[in-house]
């Protein structure tokens, strides 16, 4: 495939010769990379758990701290590549990305395990940004550039359950350590070649938002922190008071920078519009849904059906399977059907799906009690998910659609992490109060009976999350169906499509 030149005018001289094909295998393994990150990890979970010593509660930060720095930085990762240069940004990304998995993979503690996560989602909100800005300037307008971006949202979409099999494969076979070294051979691999096939971009005039940044970051990681200490030191707590009123104060700074600085990381603007805010709030919800399914289901396969990490890698496969397919089939649905309609229907698959799940108890079985739940969150998530982006952008301008579509990904991060975190706190109260009451069996059979009763609850607690994710659905598409059937905030569907192609899931 031929290429434009990636370095308008003003680029830096010098640079390597690009072969968009080489261009375009970089960006890929490195999206790849980032995405499948998010949930490699996952499916060790147990093992981690029991290798590095943490508490059923604190385990939800191995995925949390990647989630948090990732989604709370991704905005600020953005705006380096406008300023400093994407060529340059990109190969600091990956390159912090690498080092953290290698700091991960040999971490002897818990504290230096979540540490390097940190790091790692740091250098992914560094490196995911540049990489998309720099296919687009790879590949010119047309016949080409679709055919990048949709391989790019193949990366996107499958990631998820790449990371799975890939994490249950190198857990059962190796160790859970791979699941992070595996990122450094690749890693390495993508610097070397970005410094010979990248050409760099020219750098834009303007400032950071660094006090923006950390003040929404921390202030979210506080609360998060607060909920799951919740679930083993009480609400009375003293450190867990002292969390949540942190996070408040935090982020009401974070509103009051916000309305000063003179390049706001989030301008508040967007959120004048009502049908926005429900477009956010749903996407807050229902991935906070999706990672509270993801992260219980794990425990339960493995801890109670006892199926090894690659079994219940596996396991998952018709929840993304059907969310793959629905990326391909929604888009050409939008002509033909209503897109509210879709949503409701998808917010009331997914409901349904979180309802049949908190059925599952010590006697379930596998075909009988989770792949049916698996494809109706699979099938309503694929129907919500690309309606909904259209919702978020309808209307923006275009010196703001950057910032609302990349928001948007930085709310799937914020509201995974937080739904978790208060999930925990249900899983964990559930738990000490089965094991107060006690039980019979031995104690193989009364751990998984005490596993069983906790996730449980936190089932009840997705189910709760996504009733509120369909009532948001039902209360915000109305609005949303008369506004788009007016012709002055029609938005063009190759727009929703950008925005989808750049959604983490």
């Amino acid at each position: 495939m031929s290429a434009t030149s990636a370095a308008p005018s003003g680029a830096s001289t010098g640079t390597p010769a690009r072969r968009p094909s080489v261009v375009l295998a970089v960006i890929l393994v490195t999206q790849l990379m980032v995405i499948l990150d998010g949930t490699v990890v996952n499916i060790a979970m147990p093992k981690i758990q029991h290798a590095l010593d943490f508490s059923p509660s604190n385990l939800s930060w191995v995925q949390n701290a990647y989630a948090l720095a990732f989604g709370g930085l991704l905005l600020l990762g953005a705006r380096a590549g406008d300023l400093l240069g994407r060529r340059r940004v990109f190969i600091t990304g990956v390159s912090v990305f690498t080092g953290a998995s290698l700091l991960g993979g040999l971490a002897p503690t818990a504290e230096l395990l979540l540490a390097a996560r940190v790091l790692q989602g740091i250098g992914g909100a560094i490196a995911a940004p540049a990489a998309l800005t720099l296919l687009m300037l790879t590949f010119k307008e047309g016949p080409e550039r679709l055919k990048a971006l949709g391989l790019y949202s193949l990366v996107s979409s499958g990631g998820a359950s790449v990371g799975l099999v890939v994490g249950g494969m190198l857990t059962d076979w190796v160790s859970w350590r791979w699941g992070l070294f595996i990122n450094v051979p690749i890693g390495i691999g993508l610097v070397i070649a970005a410094r010979q096939v990248l050409a760099e971009t020219p750098r834009e005039t303007g400032k950071f938002d660094i006090a923006g940044a950390l003040t929404s970051t921390l202030g979210i990681t506080s609360l998060v922190y607060g909920f799951i200490r919740v679930a083993e030191a009480g609400w009375g707590s003293a450190e867990v008071l002292v969390a949540f009123a942190a996070g408040l104060v935090l982020l009401v700074t974070f509103v009051l920078i916000e309305r000063r600085v003179s390049h706001p990381i989030v301008p508040l603007r967007l959120f004048r519009d009502r049908d926005r805010v429900a477009a956010y709030l749903t996407m807050l919800l229902v991935v906070g849904t999706m990672f509270g399914m993801f992260f219980f289901l794990t425990q339960y396969l493995q801890g109670v059906l006892g199926l090894s990490p690659l079994a219940a890698g596996l396991s998952f496969l018709p929840l993304t399977g059907l969310l793959f397919t629905a990326s391909r089939i929604v888009p050409r649905l939008l002509g033909k059907v209503d897109g509210g309609k879709l949503m409701i229907a998808g917010g009331i698959s997914v409901t349904v799906g979180m309802l049949w799940l908190t059925r599952l108890t010590t006697d379930s079985h596998y075909l009988t009690g989770v792949v049916g739940p698996l494809v109706l969150f699979g099938l309503g998530a694929g129907m919500i998910f690309i309606p909904l982006t259209g919702r978020a952008l309808a209307g923006v301008q275009p010196e703001n659609a950057g910032a609302a579509s990349g928001l948007l990904n930085v709310l799937q991060q914020v509201g995974g992490a937080l739904g978790l975190g208060i999930l925990v706190t249900i899983f964990g109260t559930a738990s000490r109060s089965s094991i107060a009451h006690g039980g019979s069996g031995d104690a193989t059979e009364r751990a998984r009976e005490v596993l069983t009763d906790g996730v449980h609850a936190a089932f009840i607690g997705s189910a709760i999350y996504a009733a509120l994710t369909l009532t948001v659905i039902i209360l915000g598409v109305r609005p949303w169906v008369r506004r788009n059937q007016a012709p002055a905030t029609r938005i063009d569907p190759a727009t929703i499509e950008d925005a989808v192609l750049d959604t983490h899931v």
